[in-house]
């Protein structure tokens, strides 16, 4: 029973490129949302550290300014 016509070299080499150039657009776009998302993940990281230090803040009764101060007179 025939199975269809049998592609070229040409023609298989053709349809590898056709497939290797889709491959990259799809590593490419997943590169891309992987980025995405470590700049999502660092923000996310950036507010539960200022959640900390505002929550050491309120345990000990002081404002920002008073940290500020501390801090810069540590320098």
């Amino acid at each position: 029973m025939p199975r269809g016509v049998r592609k070229s070299p040409l023609e298989k080499l053709r349809q590898e490129l056709k497939d290797t150039q889709e491959a990259i657009v799809q590593y490419k776009t997943a590169i891309k949302t992987q980025e995405e998302r470590v700049k999502q993940i660092q923000e996310e990281i950036k507010l539960e550290e200022f959640k900390e230090v505002s929550a050491i803040l309120e345990e000990r009764n002081m404002s920002i300014s008073e940290l500020k101060d501390i801090l810069v007179s540590k320098e």
